[in-house]
């Protein structure tokens, strides 16, 4: 059988491929913050969720999906954990009660807290390691694409 995709073309998305390597090195940052925020029972993703919900009003659950571009039923599932570990509240909203406002409780506020340090000195540390003009660039581009 004859290969219906040469391997130049397997070499080329390897080589090439935008999604690819923003993924690589998604995984990779990951690791680094899920690895940092262990000692605060967190991991990245809940880090940067908790951040969402961290606003002087409580947001919806659409507007921090539309924050974090996530669809409302990955956004639910996230949610679980820190609802469960008595992070986050999630109550009917007065006014409209198919709409569910999110709270950080007085026990996610502590841990989120804890956890800005580390963030921070993991952030400054990553940047640092990389050449002068790149986390800016980075950022900017990330941003156009998003």
């Amino acid at each position: 059988m004859s290969r219906l995709v040469p391997f130049e073309a397997t070499l080329e998305v390897r080589d090439a491929c935008l999604c690819l390597h923003v993924q690589r090195a998604a995984r990779a940052l990951a690791r680094r913050f899920d690895e940092a925020l262990r000692p605060v029972g967190l991991t990245h993703g809940q880090f940067s969720l908790m951040m969402a919900l961290n606003q002087p009003r409580s947001p919806t659950l659409g507007a921090v999906a539309r924050l974090l571009a996530m669809d409302r039923t990955t956004l639910t599932a996230a949610l679980k954990p820190l609802e469960r570990d008595g992070l986050v509240s999630i109550q009917a909203a007065p006014d409209d009660r198919r709409s569910r406002l999110l709270t950080l409780t007085g026990k996610g506020l502590e841990v989120l807290a804890s956890a800005v340090p580390i963030w921070r000195d993991t952030h400054a540390a990553i940047e640092a390691g990389l050449p002068r003009a790149w986390p800016d660039a980075l950022r900017a581009g990330l941003l156009a694409l998003s």
